[in-house]
């Protein structure tokens, strides 16, 4: 019988695992998630990387290599996660290849200090993705207001952007157009729109902000329900005349991702969020944890209808309840670029004392 994966595969959404370790690494897991579980690329950021480097002793080597160097802080964090992620690049180089650059890819996230920094935040981006030397390496913007000019500057530059932290589907067709300007000044300019980019919508943190304010008979269709609206407009904006026009000069569509596909709930299905969101031509990036629970006994249900199904219909319940979804979009995205700055800080202080501990010793 066909792994839940290789279903998820057959259908036409990629998956991609939401997580980066050096053991995935060193250990073949990651080999055998790409060789068993149809996995054809990876996403990180702040709190993935946090968590890697404060619950292992596998990057002490590699800080303790760089001290006399005097590197510290986000220098040296920087260096760690792109000697994990080119060796993750590498990997997918194959895939990325034969889909001619469609998938393969993997991701690494600006500072998030940068998020209301239009300039520091083009300015990061093309310096790590020169850094890295990989084509099949996305920089993360959020799709903050002041992230949206820094990803259209980004675009124009020629350097492949996840559009991270994007919650509604306002914040959606921001990001989007943004991207869209990009391409068509490329084109204006004489240069190759052929630019990938990926907007990464977060799914499970609207129902977690909701758990205590909708109705039982509700619980965990709200983060769904949004991601069908959205869905239906992708396909909208897929088949508008202004896109189809860039299309016929070169350039490609900017692919959706479901990111935060991980239940919070524990009384919900472990794999929820990724039996509902099946849909061609769009990328699910998933937990460890979910990525496994998914090829052990995932039940994918029918492929997301285009035109959002039931999608409204469940939003219009949760407006009588009271739930301002516009609103709570803002409010999720704001708090998102909150968490990310908490890990990054997090993050910094972790190597800090990692560093100083090897000094001692």
């Amino acid at each position: 019988m066909m792994k839940a994966t290789q279903q998820l595969h057959e259908i036409g959404q990629s998956l991609w695992l939401d997580n980066i370790t050096r053991e995935l690494l060193t250990s073949g897991t990651l080999c055998t998630y790409i060789q068993e579980y149809s996995i054809t690329g990876l996403t990180s950021n702040p709190t993935i990387f946090d968590h890697a480097i404060k619950n292992s002793d596998d990057y002490d080597r590699a800080i303790g290599e760089e001290l006399p160097e005097g590197k510290s802080g986000e220098a040296l964090f920087f260096d760690l996660a792109l000697e994990d992620l080119r060796q993750v690049a590498d990997l997918f180089r194959r895939t990325h290849d034969l889909t001619n650059r469609v998938d393969g890819w993997v991701s690494l996230e600006v500072s998030p200090l940068l998020a209301h920094d239009t300039l520091g935040t083009l300015a990061a981006a093309k310096a790590l993705h020169t850094r890295a030397e990989r084509p099949n390496l996305f920089i993360k913007i959020p799709g903050t207001e002041e992230g949206l000019p820094a990803i259209e500057e980004a675009i124009f530059a020629g350097v492949p952007i996840n559009v991270t932290l994007l919650f509604s589907r306002a914040q959606y067709v921001a990001a989007a157009e943004a991207y869209l300007r990009g391409i068509e000044r490329r084109i204006t300019a004489g240069l190759n729109p052929d630019v990938g980019s990926v907007a990464s919508i977060f799914i499970s943190r609207w129902d977690v902000a909701v758990v205590d304010k909708a109705p039982e008979a509700l619980r965990n269709q709200l983060g769904i329900a949004v991601a069908r609206r959205i869905y239906k407009a992708y396909l909208e904006l897929l088949s508008n005349p202004r896109w189809q026009r860039v299309y016929n000069a070169g350039a490609r569509p900017q692919r959706l991702l479901w990111a935060s596909t991980g239940t919070k709930d524990p009384k919900a299905a472990d794999t929820l969020y990724i039996n509902s969101l099946a849909a061609p031509f769009t990328v699910n990036t998933m937990p460890e944890g979910t990525l496994n629970a998914l090829a052990d006994h995932g039940d994918i249900g029918p492929i997301m209808a285009p035109d959002g199904g039931d999608g409204e219909k469940v939003l219009d319940q949760f407006a009588k309840a009271g739930i301002d979804i516009d609103a709570l979009g803002d409010q999720l995205q704001e708090e998102g670029a909150a968490s990310f700055v908490k890990s990054w800080n997090d993050l910094l202080e972790c190597i800090a004392s990692k560093s100083k501990a090897l000094k001692a010793a």
